[in-house]
């Protein structure tokens, strides 16, 4: 098969060929950041940092600039491939991040930190954070991984189940605000028809789970893929007969987990014991 052909020269990522029709339009336009945001209203950071690449911006904002630009549903078109656009992520993770927009159902244990899927802005920021990131990418990362909410959202999200540790509840972040807002989050998730949420007490003791995070997801085939991780590094384990022990393992743990209403009544017991932040 001949190679295919590069007509337009630009970017075939959808998050980057977003950004570049962003820059393309302004600049052939001959405005400044600052003109269009006096323009439109919007802060100019915000359109700087979409043409960056580090933010998509939301669907009212792209929806003023196809009108600005006179590219009426283009804009909104190229934003909403790259929603879907797995290439923010560090490369290890992509094709983990395929599998999971495709799974029919999950189910995850956490050893010490909330799923990704569940995480708040600011929690997800103080994570990636301890992991290194800072400035642009770190940004850029935030919004790939709350961008991923997404996937237990709409008309027919897939069932999630996840399996908190008690760890994981007992290790606030550094701003009261922002725990209470990851504890409110989670109480609010918990309530959806798709969502499960279980706490796994102390009181159990050793378990075969204990020091990895745990996800399955069973795909359109048939299939389940598990998906072990840890502090440093990530393992997607397909192979049957390791998935199959994964997963008996899961159910042995998931029999000593508190019951989802009582598991509801332990996380309204963590958020009372937040201090309020005095106001200003």
């Amino acid at each position: 098969m001949p190679a295919r052909r590069v007509v337009t020269g630009r970017s075939q990522q959808p998050r980057k060929r977003f950004a570049e029709e962003l820059r393309l339009l302004r600049n052939t336009r001959g405005e400044s950041l600052r003109e269009l945001s006096e323009r439109l209203g919007w802060d100019q950071s915000t359109f700087g940092k979409m043409e960056g690449g580090v933010s998509l911006g939301s669907p009212e904002i792209v929806e003023a600039l196809d009108q600005h630009y006179g590219t009426p549903g283009l804009l909104l078109a190229l934003w909403e491939v790259a929603l879907g656009d797995n290439s923010q992520f560090k490369e290890q993770y992509r094709r983990y991040m395929d599998i999971e927009a495709d799974a029919l159902s999950l189910w995850h244990f956490g050893v010490s930190t909330v799923h990704g899927l569940l995480q708040t802005a600011a929690y997800a920021r103080e994570v990636l954070t301890l992991g290194g990131l800072k400035g642009a990418e770190l940004d850029q990362q935030v919004e790939a991984r709350t961008g991923r909410r997404k996937l237990l959202e709409g008309d027919d999200p897939p069932p999630f189940r996840a399996i908190f540790s008690e760890a994981v509840l007992r290790t606030p972040l550094r701003a009261p605000r922002e725990w209470r807002e990851q504890l409110e989050y989670l109480l609010e998730v918990c309530d959806r028809p798709n969502i499960t949420l279980q706490v796994l007490p102390h009181s159990v003791g050793l378990h075969a789970l204990v020091s990895t995070d745990m996800m399955f997801l069973r795909l359109p085939d048939g299939a389940t893929v598990a998906y072990a991780e840890t502090a440093h590094r990530g393992e997607l384990i397909e192979e049957t007969r390791s998935v199959e022990l994964l997963q008996r393992r899961y159910d042995a743990m998931r029999d000593l987990a508190l019951s989802p209403a009582e598991s509801r009544k332990f996380m309204m017991r963590m958020l009372e014991e937040v201090p309020c932040e005095p106001s200003t």
